[in-house]
């Protein structure tokens, strides 16, 4: 089995910042893609930023410019940093990783058991 455990989300004013990880364990072979996704109360999840194993990255419009994906393929984590955080980041935070657990094998996405991240203003 595959498990991604987050850590770093809390309570911030406007304007603050913020600092999520992620660490991914269990039968991993190799990793493709590991991303951040985030869902608030009544909406649905939405990507926040994406990271490829070559460290190509792609942002959400509404984060760009503020936040910053990185990785550290040697241990299986992902991290992202959120500068100049608004109320309307204000969601569940989760971590993505596209896994497979031995050469050639099938992708499979896992997910986090999600951070809360509340922004006031």
């Amino acid at each position: 089995q595959v498990q991604l455990v987050e850590s770093g989300g809390g309570l911030v004013q406007a304007g603050g910042s913020l600092r999520l990880s992620c660490a991914a364990s269990g039968s991993i072979f190799n990793i493709n893609h590991m991303g951040w996704y985030r869902q608030a109360p009544g909406k649905q999840r939405e990507l926040v930023a994406i990271i490829t194993s070559g460290s190509s990255t792609n942002y959400a419009d509404s984060v760009k410019g503020r936040f910053t994906i990185s990785r550290d393929n040697a241990k299986n984590t992902v991290a992202l940093q959120m500068n100049s955080l608004k109320p309307e980041d204000t969601a569940v935070y989760y971590c993505n990783a596209e896994v497979n657990k031995y050469y050639g094998g099938t992708y499979y996405n896992y997910w986090g058991q999600g951070t809360q991240v509340t922004v006031s203003s």
